[in-house]
């Protein structure tokens, strides 16, 4: 909760105010909550009580003209519920009550006017998602100025359960999408036994599906995490596998963005190197302009700069993407084990990601609340091609590193519809570093997956 005194400027006609100044107020610590509605209570005589109600949204309450007593219950789950705040409202006096706190107000002058802004619309079926407490419970124990014997409720009030009967009101929650792929495995991991996070299949909520994002029930959520994408890169270059990669990729990833923006909700979307072309000579910042080369690679472009316009969102960028299922390193792997000796592109650098590092990042930035913006996220280290991830595969499984053969990419490709690929993958990491994350050195975190694999070479 905020208390906020508000300058009240007075001269022979009365007086004004800024009942909502938003930079002022998000200047001062208020929550740029985003009201969407305004609304009003007269209340004529004294003693005037309302409550107690916590409903599902963030409010700023303030008073026209008049004083209330006001009382405010703590109804959220967790260490803090049945906390009890009261003070009085004046003109000079507003207060900012988050979602789940229970609020109630007694009238201290005739015709009194108070008004509350609230950053979600009303409605009737929004009302199964209140939590009440009777005005009169013993655990809160409300000094009331006017006694409830002699004040003004109506008989709803009067009727609402005492706090041991009362059903903690739950955080809001965070939505995975893409749950069923690599990283969405991998969140699934880090985020077990959590209770405030769902997990959706692109089965579940696609993003193809604009209609799905659009109807979708956004109330109980703060946070959307977008683990989904289409990833195929050469399938991309394709006519069928374009339509479908801006569809998922940049469509999709728009229609999500509009659906934060109006719901209010955080974004977490990952995106890649390849909206590089990979020519710089040293590691790509967040701030490197994009320079696509091929069809994946705008089209993540395009999602960026949706994802962009959501006021609290991370765009998390990732290379080399390694987890459970079909990868690089799995296939290098199996290669290794029947005595196969490939040849592997030696002239592309980068390094890996691997999607237990991803969320553990991912968790580590919504967790202290970093501030929002892009964050490069990779494994750590010096530069590796791919040819020599392969020799690290190969040792690991005890083949001799000369069973990989290095070739160029041009060579490798040479009369094979391909993609284009930047040479150049390296992300530089001094961003997420300064929030206090350390992303494991890649081939630390490429011999502990290997260990993991559990593959007889």
């Amino acid at each position: 909760m905020r208390i906020i005194h508000m300058p009240v400027h007075g001269d022979n006609r009365g007086w004004f105010k800024e009942n909502w100044q938003r930079a002022k107020m998000t200047a001062l610590g208020l929550p740029d909550f985003g009201p969407v509605q305004n609304n009003i209570s007269f209340n004529a005589s004294v003693g005037t009580t309302r409550g107690i109600h916590a409903e599902p949204w963030d409010k700023l309450v303030s008073v026209a003209t008049g004083r209330i007593f006001g009382a405010w219950v703590d109804l959220r789950a967790g260490e803090s519920f049945g906390s009890v705040f009261t003070t009085e409202l004046d003109p000079g006096t507003a207060v900012f009550v988050p979602r789940g706190v229970g609020n109630s107000f007694q009238t201290l002058d005739p015709n009194t006017v108070y008004s509350y802004l609230v950053n979600d619309h009303w409605s009737a079926e929004a009302t199964d998602k209140y939590a009440f407490l009777n005005l009169a419970d013993e655990t809160a124990a409300i000094a009331w100025p006017i006694s409830l014997a002699e004040a003004e409720l109506s008989n709803k009030d009067r009727q609402h359960p005492r706090l041991a009967e009362v059903a903690p009101v739950p955080p809001l929650r965070t939505l995975v999408l893409g749950a069923g792929g690599q990283l969405g495995t991998a969140l699934r991991r880090r985020f077990a036994g959590r209770d405030d996070i769902d997990f959706a299949t692109r089965t579940d909520l696609d993003l193809a599906n604009a209609a799905d994002l659009v109807d979708y029930d956004w109330s109980g959520y703060s946070t959307v995490i977008n683990a989904g994408a289409y990833t195929q890169v050469d399938a991309a270059e394709t006519s069928d596998g374009r339509s479908v990669a801006w569809t998922v990729n940049a469509t999709g990833v728009g229609v999500l963005a509009r659906v934060c923006i109006e719901h209010g909700l955080t974004l977490v979307h990952v995106s890649s190197d390849y909206v590089f072309d990979g020519t710089s000579p040293v590691p790509y910042t967040e701030e490197a302009p994009f320079a696509p080369l091929g069809v994946y690679g705008q089209s993540k472009a395009a999602g960026d700069l949706a994802a962009s316009t959501v006021p609290n969102h991370y765009l998390i960028r990732t290379s080399w993407v390694i987890g459970d299922g079909g990868n690089f390193v799995a296939t290098m792997l199996n290669l290794a084990a029947r005595g196969i000796e490939p040849s592997v592109v030696n002239d592309q650098f980068g390094r890996l990601s691997f999607t237990d590092t991803i969320a553990a990042g991912i968790d580590h930035l919504l967790a202290t609340n970093a501030p929002a913006g892009t964050y490069n996220l990779t494994n750590s280290g010096d530069p590796m091609s791919w040819a020599d991830i392969a020799e690290e595969t190969f040792a690991a499984a005890g083949r001799e590193r000369s069973a990989v053969t290095g070739t160029s990419t041009s060579d490798y490709f040479s009369g094979k519809q391909a993609a284009p690929r930047p040479m150049n993958s390296m992300l530089d990491l001094a961003k997420i570093i300064a929030t206090g994350f350390s992303p494991q050195n890649q081939g630390e975190a490429l011999h502990s997956y290997l260990d993991g694999l559990n593959t007889d070479i």
